[in-house]
């Protein structure tokens, strides 16, 4: 089964989806990973407290660029609030691999996350350890 997930991780960094920018985004927030060098800028379009469009455009190993495609897969057309909401335990169990035990891989994985979540709610209003 992990062969599965590792393809299909490969398959979203090799191809991502939701890839560039967008023109004139509503917000656009970008994230770095000091530990790793990874980096995430994510620009939406939100209309009517929706986001009607979601792009990233980043740098990094396949796990953090593979999570920014599958993210924005699952977030673009929903409700803002509802967004607001995805928990890091939604994106780990899309992403499909075991990563709770190697924290700087989680890191990795979780940076498309707090990305969008601090583009939803402001740098000021968010940490690390809020991502659930």
């Amino acid at each position: 089964m992990d062969d599965l997930y590792r393809e299909y991780i490969l398959e979203h960094y090799k191809h991502p989806h939701n890839n560039g920018r967008i023109e004139n985004p509503t917000v656009s927030h970008e994230e770095y990973n000091p530990l790793c060098g990874d980096r995430i800028v994510m620009d939406l379009l939100i209309v009517d407290e929706a986001i009607q469009d979601i792009r990233f455009m980043g740098e990094g190993c396949a796990i953090s660029q593979a999570s920014a495609s599958i993210l924005t897969d699952e977030v673009k057309g929903i409700p803002v609030e509802e967004a607001k909401a995805f928990s890091k335990e939604q994106l780990l169990d899309l992403i499909g691999i075991p990563l709770e035990r190697n924290p700087v891989r989680l890191k990795c994985a979780l940076l498309s996350l707090k990305t969008l979540k601090v583009a939803l709610y402001g740098a000021n209003n968010i940490q690390d350890n809020d991502l659930d």
